[in-house]
C-alpha cells in the first residue's frame, strides 16, 4: 500500500473526461491512462466512468495501480470497476484511504458477478 493521502477527481464535459488528483502538498497532477495501458490496455480512448464498460475499467485499474501493488490492482481492477467506478457521476471524487478501505472489502468477498 503507497498511502498517498491523495484526492482523486474526475470531470465529465460531454464526451472530455478529466482526471486528476491533489497531493497532500497541494500540487495537482494528471492522471494518465498511459501507464495502465502498457500493462492492459483496455480502453485505447482512455478513461470513463458511470457504467461498466471498457474506459471504466482502464480507471480502475489505474486508480488501483496509483494505491497497491501491481499484481493485486490486475486481480481486483474488474471488482472495482463493477462495484466504484460504474457508481461515479459526472463529476466525482475519491481518496487514497477510500481506495484502500474498498480494496480491503473486494479482498474478503466474493468475485461480483454481473447481472448479464
Amino acid at each position: 500500500m503507497n498511502g498517498h493521502n491523495r484526492v482523486y477527481k474526475g470531470k465529465k464535459w460531454g464526451d472530455l473526461c478529466e482526471v486528476c488528483y491533489d497531493e497532500p502538498d497541494g500540487n495537482r497532477e494528471e492522471l494518465s491512462p498511459e501507464l495502465s495501458q502498457k500493462l492492459r490496455n483496455r480502453s485505447p480512448d482512455g478513461f470513463n466512468w458511470g457504467y461498466v464498460g471498457s474506459g471504466p475499467a482502464q480507471l480502475a485499474l489505474a486508480l488501483l495501480m496509483e494505491e497497491i501493488p501491481v499484481r493485486d490492482a490486475l486481480a481486483l481492477y474488474g471488482q472495482f470497476n463493477f462495484r466504484v467506478v460504474a457508481e461515479f457521476g459526472k463529476e466525482w471524487q475519491i481518496t487514497s484511504n477510500e481506495i484502500l478501505q474498498h480494496v480491503l472489502v473486494l479482498e474478503t468477498q466474493p468475485p461480483f458477478q454481473p447481472p448479464f
